[in-house]
């Protein structure tokens, strides 16, 4: 068994992100021998500028696709947010921990409905303060996007760099 491909079919059927030692449980391959092949993998998709990338999210590993690439798989597949609702989560992202309440200043009525999918599909938090909401993003959120961190300055910084990319 080619263990560059067996990981690379464990990562490419895994809907969740997946650790090192996962792989290792169910392939039945040494850790060391994933942690080369991840490494591998992850260079040479990024050598022949792939529109997939092997994002490193904590101690886990997840096959997405680059930022710049999805546009093009509004042609083939089904949005699972609309632009609406794509534009409330970024400015949520950005501006994190931000109110609702400031949110709809900015947002309009849509804010409310928004919000309430984002926290349905796991992509926002919201926490109580005084009569509106905190809302900040979750883990969820930087698995979905392959941001590789959770702390606000990195989200805000790879915002800023997709911005550059339009």
């Amino acid at each position: 068994m080619d263990e560059k491909g067996a990981v690379e079919a464990a990562l490419f059927s895994s809907a969740e992100k997946i650790s090192v030692s996962e792989i290792a449980e169910r392939t039945g391959l040494k850790e060391l021998d994933i942690r080369h092949a991840l490494k591998d993998l992850r260079q040479e998709y990024d050598d022949r500028g792939s529109a997939i990338m092997i994002a490193k999210i904590g101690n886990e590993y997840r096959m997405t696709l680059r930022t710049e690439y999805t546009d093009y798989t509004g042609k083939f597949a089904k949005a699972e947010m609309s632009g609406g609702m794509m534009r409330t989560l970024s400015t949520i992202a950005y501006n994190q921990p931000v109110l609702q309440s400031e949110l709809f200043k900015t947002r309009g009525p849509r804010t409310y409905d928004d919000v309430h999918a984002l926290i349905d599909m796991g992509m926002v938090s919201g926490k109580k303060a005084g009569q509106t909401l905190e809302l900040t993003t979750t883990k969820k959120f930087s698995e979905y996007f392959g941001i590789g961190s959770t702390r606000i300055a990195d989200i805000k910084k790879w915002i800023e760099s997709q911005a550059k990319n339009l």
